[in-house]
């Protein structure tokens, strides 16, 4: 019984920092929120793109005995990560995206084309989430999306493919 006493208050004295670090955080901080664009589908299959915002960050340790720091979990089954390098001069196709997918610009600069003609330009720090899946075709044909580098340097993206089904007719879907 006292040893277990004992082990309490050690593991109480070793939360201290984590518990003033976090009050530290939360008290200089509100809660931040993170920009996005995404392409998505609306209800008559026209891909569209909106600036959203993640938001509803907790402040809590990664893994303890790390030091809190703003998270936001975005839950998935499943996701497979792949770089892809576009030339100088890239221009892609009118296509859809293959998967639900967050685009990071890494290097380079690229712009997206939705088929209701909003051309959104990209560069590193900029994010966006595609899931312009089960859109129709055009008078034109065009379906998805066009995208293209933008400017004399290859650009660098990570893409984080996901595992879930896509939604359709809903411009923010982690709001």
């Amino acid at each position: 019984m006292l040893l277990a006493i004992f082990a309490l208050m050690f593991l109480a004295i070793l939360a201290l920092p984590l518990v003033s670090a976090k009050t530290a955080l939360a008290g200089n901080q509100a809660s931040p929120s993170f920009a996005y664009w995404r392409v998505w589908t609306d209800g008559q299959g026209v891909s569209r793109q909106k600036k959203c915002e993640v938001r509803n960050f907790v402040l809590e340790s990664i893994e303890p005995p790390a030091s809190p720091q703003w998270l936001r979990r975005l839950k998935t089954e499943g996701a497979s990560v792949v770089i892809s390098v576009l030339p100088v001069g890239w221009v892609g196709i009118w296509h859809e995206n293959p998967k639900p997918q967050w685009i990071i610009p890494i290097s380079g600069r690229w712009y997206v084309e939705t088929m209701d003609g909003q051309r959104v330009e990209m560069g590193p720090g900029e994010v966006s989430f595609g899931e312009d899946q089960n859109t129709k075709p055009d008078a034109n044909g065009h379906k998805g999306h066009l995208s293209a580098t933008v400017g004399n340097e290859p650009c660098v993206l990570m893409m984080i493919q996901l595992k879930d089904s896509p939604t359709v007719n809903q411009p923010c879907r982690f709001d």
